[in-house]
């Protein structure tokens, strides 16, 4: 754990399952990262720790800035940073950084589960062929639904009801979404060539690393919540990973443009006049919740956010349209949950023994609410709620659930997938995308891909492995394992 970067001399393996890296320098609070001794020995890029002490800088951080066991690289904040900021700090509020939200505003995860097991698809690849027809993959918005004016701004203000409303989804859906696919909005926050770009993209899945995959269920690890949430070894479902499209692009490049501007070079500091801020770096660059700035950008990620709700609303829909023509039936392709990656909520917690209103980003994190929680509702209120963690495409993703009571100690947060081990590029350079379809079709994977580049790009050797990610957020309590899903059949961009 040594080197020269300054943080490295305050960084401490605090318990089995985390390291923490003490306040210094111009931090607010500590840091601390999912990480065993093993995990952060192998981890060769030391930049995102660099970035959560960074994150740990933000006026008005509270309690400790975290890097979830799938911490990599991102733009300012890691991939897998939850950092919390007071709402009465300050005049003006603590900050707000679309930085630590991302650029795929509410990127996040929905599974199906149907009641159908993998001796009832006949044809597996003509299925997925059919998947692949139905579903609009890639980079641009073609195939996707064509909304007026009127439709799009009320998916915006509605989120995933106006997209049921379309008949693109399920009205018994929204009980099993997060925040019930609804993110509160003034319904006036979006730029004009923000809605040019969700105007033809709603019910397409993206590119990188989206995708929808047919699963099939292979260990159980918690019976009592496998129960509870419609769970069962040998059992079809289907997982779809996809968020804001090129709207919320859209949306974070714009107020990240906005923002940035307020900051200009002070020493190794960037330093806002407007509001007598500091900051280490000027992707971090953030506004005070209750500036007009800060608001602004509030209201369009909101607005962004349930665009994506109502995308994978749209994406789920298009699916069970395929089951039903293949199968006769959709299966009865039931929503288990759909959750949030790419946000910043205003939630309470408790810091230090006391009641705190603060804004929560989690960048490549997922909620992982108790059953407790007044959220839950249901089948979940003594489970927990399901966290999704889609894995890499030739080996699992996992249902995982938050904690049966009390929440977590990382703001009710979790892992949100695998994490990158390998860039983008790097993954080119080391997988030839042909002979990796090949090695996952011997498997039985069957693998419908725009390019041999996303092939490559999203190589199971491009991530870290999903099962010690599990392992590592269950032994630091964040969320306890259910089951795991192989995938059998992946449709990507």
């Amino acid at each position: 754990m040594g080197g020269t970067s300054e943080w490295k001399q305050h960084v401490h393996q605090d318990d089995e399952f985390t390291v923490s890296i003490k306040k210094h320098g111009n931090m607010q609070v500590g840091a601390r990262l999912v990480a065993d001794e093993h995990h952060w020995n192998t981890q060769s890029d030391d930049r995102s720790p660099g970035q959560l002490v960074n994150a740990a800088s933000l006026p008005g951080a509270v309690g400790e800035a975290w890097g979830m066991a799938d911490w990599h690289f991102g733009y300012g904040f890691p991939i897998g940073g939850v950092v919390a900021t007071e709402l009465d700090h300050g005049e003006l509020g603590g900050a707000i950084s679309p930085g630590g939200v991302g650029f795929d505003i509410n990127c996040g995860v929905r599974l199906l589960t149907l009641e159908i097991s993998e001796s009832d698809i006949t044809d597996l690849k003509a299925l997925a062929k059919d998947l692949a027809k139905a579903i609009p993959a890639g980079a641009s918005g073609k195939g996707g639904v064509q909304l007026n004016h009127q439709g799009l701004e009320d998916i915006l203000a509605d989120g995933a009801s106006a997209a049921i409303n379309l008949g693109w989804g399920h009205s018994e859906d929204l009980s099993n979404i997060e925040s019930q696919g609804f993110l509160e909005n003034d319904g006036d926050s979006i730029s004009e060539r923000a809605m040019q770009r969700g105007s033809r993209s709603l019910g397409t899945l993206g590119s990188g690393n989206h995708f929808l995959e047919l699963q099939v269920v292979d260990r159980i690890d918690d019976e009592e919540a496998a129960r509870a949430f419609g769970l069962r070894e040998g059992q079809i479902c289907m997982m779809i990973h996809s968020g804001s499209r090129g709207l919320g692009h859209q949306v974070c490049s714009e107020h990240v443009e906005t923002i940035e501007r307020e900051y200009h070079k002070n020493g190794e500091n960037w330093s806002s006049k407007k509001w007598g801020w500091s900051i280490p770096d000027r992707q971090l660059a953030a506004a005070p919740i209750h500036s007009k700035q800060g608001q602004e950008y509030i209201e369009a990620m909101n607005a962004a956010g349930n665009f994506a709700f109502a995308n994978r609303s749209a994406l789920a829909q298009r699916a069970r349209d395929v089951l039903n023509e293949h199968l006769g039936r959709d299966g009865e392709a039931r929503l288990l949950y759909d959750v949030c990656h790419n946000i910043a909520k205003i939630e309470e917690h408790r810091i230090h023994g006391s009641n705190c209103r603060c804004c929560v980003h989690r960048k490549g994190a997922t909620r992982a609410l108790s059953g407790d929680a007044s959220e839950m509702r249901g089948g979940f209120s003594s489970i927990g709620q399901p966290v999704l963690i889609p894995g890499d495409m030739g080996t699992a993703s996992w249902v995982m659930a938050g904690p049966k009571k009390g929440g977590d100690r990382a703001f009710a947060s979790s892992c949100h997938g695998a994490g990158r081990a390998l860039s983008r590029s790097a993954a080119r350079k080391l997988v030839d995308g042909t002979e990796l379809e090949a090695e996952l079709a011997a498997k039985g994977i069957t693998i419908h891909a725009k390019t041999r580049n996303i092939l490559s790009e999203e190589a199971p050797q491009a991530y870290k492995d999903v099962d010690e990610v599990i392992r590592l957020t269950a032994g630091a309590g964040l969320a306890r394992p259910v089951a795991r899903l192989r995938p059998l059949a992946v449709i990507k961009g």
